[in-house]
């Protein structure tokens, strides 16, 4: 795989200079644009959503088959600090911006200000989901098991043979990577974190175990809804994010080393 520019990383927002920049990981298949939507709703920081490659304006790009080769070449390939900035990521997007972080940290690079993980369990634990890979099955069958699961994927989508020809190799390619994930044992990172989730999805009983993983604060707050509350209501969420964010340019929120 070719080196990408940060360019072809990266949606950026609105700029606003002297706010933190926060960079979105998106789910398993998601829209790095979905998170962008954000912004002028949430005007104290600049947004920042990650582009895997094989979507949207990456379309045709190889796409990453492990999180090791995914982690490699975001940090290697995407300038980050020094100004305050974080992670924000749901789902899948959670663990690899904890893991960016981590390879951040091995490679005496500044840190995010926070973390800010959605819906995603403490990545020490085995997921379920490892045990049966959906990522093996066929393609109609992967987008269905994921919506009879997840839910997120749009019906338009779930009735369209065409519009789920397009999905499913992105859906395909990040499952791999999340069921292929082995955690490694290491000291907890030295950055706060705050972690989202909606008290009816899957496992929410193991978010509050993301307390392991860091040797900062760590909050914990639940929403209404499924593993998508934060499309159902946004407002509250947003609200959860700007509080989270509210500390990254002072002294005490600034980049951890």
């Amino acid at each position: 795989m070719h080196p990408a520019t940060p360019s072809s990383w990266l949606f950026a927002g609105k700029p606003r200079p002297g706010a933190p920049k926060l960079y979105c990981f998106a789910h398993a298949g998601g829209s790095a644009t979905e998170y962008l939507r954000w912004g002028r709703d949430l005007p104290d920081a600049e947004f920042h959503a990650v582009q895997l490659p094989g979507r949207g304006s990456r379309y045709g790009q190889p796409m990453f088959r492990s999180m090791e080769e995914l982690v490699t070449a975001f940090v290697d390939e995407v300038p980050l600090g020094p100004e305050p900035y974080a992670f924000f990521g749901h789902s899948l997007g959670s663990l690899v911006a904890y893991e960016v972080t981590r390879a951040l940290r091995d490679a005496g690079r500044p840190l995010p200000a926070r973390l800010v993980l959605s819906a995603f369990p403490a990545p020490h634990h085995r997921h379920a989901r490892a045990l049966d890979p959906l990522h093996r099955l066929s393609d109609d069958d992967l987008i269905r098991r994921v919506a009879e699961i997840h839910g997120g994927i749009p019906q338009e989508v779930l009735d369209s043979a065409e519009l789920r020809e397009l999905v499913v190799g992105a859906l395909r390619a990040d499952y791999r990577v999340l069921e292929t994930y082995t955690w490694r044992e290491a000291a907890p990172l030295p950055v706060p974190m705050t972690v989202l989730g909606g008290r009816d999805d899957y496992r929410i009983d193991l978010l509050d175990d993301w307390r392991s993983h860091t040797t900062r604060d760590l909050t914990v707050r639940h929403f209404p809804g499924g593993h998508f509350y934060l499309r159902d209501e946004p407002g509250p969420v947003l609200q959860a994010l700007a509080q989270a964010l509210s500390d990254v340019n002072t002294p005490a929120g600034g980049p951890a080393f």
